[in-house]
C-alpha cells in the first residue's frame, strides 16, 4: 500500500501541532493534504531520513539543497504557507530522541521508519559550510566567509543580477509615474541616490567598502567625478571590477583592492559608502567597524550605511542566527536591529542625520533576481552546480517574503563626522539630495 505521504503528513502535524497547509506528494506516488494546495514533493527516502534526524529548518534545507525535496506549484505561496510553521515558530531542531518522548510522535515516526529506513545521519550536501562558530570575524574567517558567498562565479552572478551587477536593494520609482522601470533603472537610481546623499563633487575621495563588482565605484567616478577606492575580500569580484573599470576608461579615478576594512592605510576620505557590507561584520565587531570608518573619514566627511535590519526582540540574548542562511548562504553573517546600528555609529563619534527605510524596495528587487535565475535555470545549474542554484532560489524567494511581511527591513543611514564647532556641512532641509 502506497501511504508514505499520509505517514509523513501525520508525523509533521504531530511535530507542529497544527494541520499542514500544503500537500505532500511522496516517491511512492501517494499524496496527502489539502486538495489544490501547493505540494511538497518528497522525491526519495533520503528526504525523510534527513528530516527525522534533523527536524526543523536545517533538515528541510538539506533535503532541498540535495534535491530530495522540491515544490510543485507557486514557490512564494508555498514558502509563505510554510513560514509560520517552521521559520517563524522558532523551531529548535530537536533531536529524534527528544521527539520520541511523545507517544503519538513515537507512533508516527515508527511508521515512517518502516517506509524510509532507520534515520541514520546522512552527510550534509557539499554546499553546506562546515565549521565551528568560534573566533568569528577575524580577518581569516571573514575572507573564508566572503569567498563562500561571492566566489560562486561571476557568470552565475550575471544571470541573477543582470547587467547592473549590483547586489543590494534597488530603489524603485513610483509605478504610477514610471510604469516601465526595469531592474537596471532601479539599480542606477539607487547608485545615484547614494552619491547624492554623500554630496559627491569632482575630485573628492570616496571609499567604497565591500565594493562588489564595482558598480557604485564606476558610477561615482563617471557621473560625479569622484576618485574612488573600492575594497573587497573576493578575488573574483576584484578581477571582474578591475576589468569593468578598465573598459570604462576610469583606471585613473578608480582603484579596486582586495583588502580588509581594517587594513585601509590611506585615509582620510571625503565620503564612505558601506552598502550591504555591515551584515558581514557581526555584532561583536560592529563598534570597531564604525570606529574604523570614523577614523577613515575627514572632518565633515559623510558615511552612507546601507544595511539589512532584523526586528528587535524583547530578550536580545535569545537571538540566534538563521540556520539555513548561516550554513548555506552567509556564513557568520548577523543582522542587527536598526536602533542598535544607529547607536553604534553614534558611539563611534558619527552624527546620524537621516534614516530612510526602503524595505518594500527589497521585495521587488529579490523577485526580479529570482525571475532572472529561473529564466536561465539550466545554465545557472551548469555554472554553479544544481545544489548551489537551489540554495539561491530558495534563499532569495524566502527573503523576498521576509521583506514583504515586515520580518526584516533595510535602511540607508546617513551620518557625518561633524567637526569640532558643530558645522556639519549638511543641508538645512533633509532629502534635498533626491530632488
Amino acid at each position: 500500500m502506497a501511504d508514505a505521504a499520509l505517514r509523513l503528513k501525520s508525523l509533521v502535524e504531530q511535530l507542529l501541532g497544527v494541520p499542514l497547509p500544503v500537500r505532500i506528494r511522496a516517491w511512492d506516488g501517494s499524496q496527502a493534504g489539502p486538495p489544490g494546495a501547493p505540494a511538497l514533493v518528497v522525491r526519495n527516502r533520503r528526504a525523510v531520513r534527513r528530516l527525522l534526524f534533523k527536524p526543523g529548518e536545517l533538515g528541510l534545507a538539506r533535503a532541498w539543497v540535495a534535491g530530495d525535496l522540491d515544490i510543485e506549484g507557486d514557490l512564494y505561496a508555498t514558502l509563505d504557507l510554510m513560514s509560520e510553521l517552521v521559520w517563524e515558530r522558532g523551531e529548535d531542531a530537536r533531536s529524534l530522541l527528544q521527539m520520541l518522548r511523545d507517544p503519538e510522535v513515537r507512533a508516527a515516526a515508527r511508521g515512517l521508519v518502516k517506509v524510509a529506513g532507520l534515520p541514520l545521519p546522512l552527510a550534509p550536501p557539499r554546499e553546506e559550510v562546515r565549521r565551528a562558530r568560534t573566533h568569528l570575524h577575524t580577518k581569516r574567517s571573514d575572507r573564508r566567509a566572503i569567498s563562500h558567498h561571492y566566489d560562486v562565479g561571476n557568470d552565475f552572478y550575471e544571470i541573477v543580477l543582470g547587467p547592473s551587477m549590483v547586489y543590494s536593494c534597488a530603489y524603485w520609482p513610483n509605478p504610477d509615474t514610471t510604469p516601465g522601470a526595469t531592474l537596471e533603472d532601479a539599480q542606477r537610481d539607487k547608485l545615484e541616490l547614494i552619491c547624492r546623499k554623500l554630496g559627491l563633487t569632482p575630485g573628492q575621495r570616496l571609499l567604497d567598502v565591500g565594493c562588489g563588482w564595482g558598480s557604485l565605484a564606476i558610477h561615482a567616478a563617471r557621473e560625479h567625478g569622484a576618485s574612488v577606492v573600492g575594497i573587497t575580500l573576493s578575488q573574483e569580484q576584484a578581477a571582474y571590477a578591475r576589468k569593468r573599470v578598465a573598459g570604462e576608461g576610469l583606471t585613473d579615478r578608480v582603484e579596486i583592492r582586495v583588502q580588509d576594512y581594517r587594513d585601509v592605510p590611506d585615509g582620510p576620505y571625503d565620503a564612505i559608502a558601506s552598502v550591504g557590507m555591515a551584515e558581514h561584520v557581526g555584532k561583536e565587531r560592529y563598534l570597531e567597524y564604525a570606529e574604523e570608518l570614523y577614523r577613515l573619514l575627514k572632518p565633515g566627511g559623510r558615511l552612507l550605511n546601507h544595511q539589512i535590519a532584523r526586528r528587535p526582540q524583547r530578550d536580545e540574548s535569545s537571538y540566534s542566527v538563521d540556520e539555513f542562511i548561516d550554513a548555506y548562504v552567509f556564513p557568520d553573517g548577523e543582522l542587527a536591529p536598526l536602533g542598535s546600528t544607529v547607536g553604534q555609529l553614534e558611539r563611534a563619534g558619527l552624527e546620524v542625520r537621516d534614516v530612510e527605510a526602503i524595505r518594500e524596495h527589497y521585495g521587488l528587487t529579490l523577485r526580479r533576481w529570482v525571475a532572472n535565475l529561473e529564466a536561465d535555470w539550466p545554465r545557472a545549474m551548469r555554472l554553479a552546480g544544481p545544489g548551489r542554484a537551489r540554495v539561491w532560489r530558495l534563499y532569495m524567494a524566502a527573503c523576498a517574503l521576509a521583506f514583504e511581511r515586515n520580518r526584516i527591513g533595510v535602511n540607508q543611514v546617513l551620518a557625518v563626522r561633524t567637526p569640532d564647532g558643530g558645522a556639519s556641512g549638511m543641508p538645512l532641509r533633509a532629502r534635498t539630495w533626491g530632488a
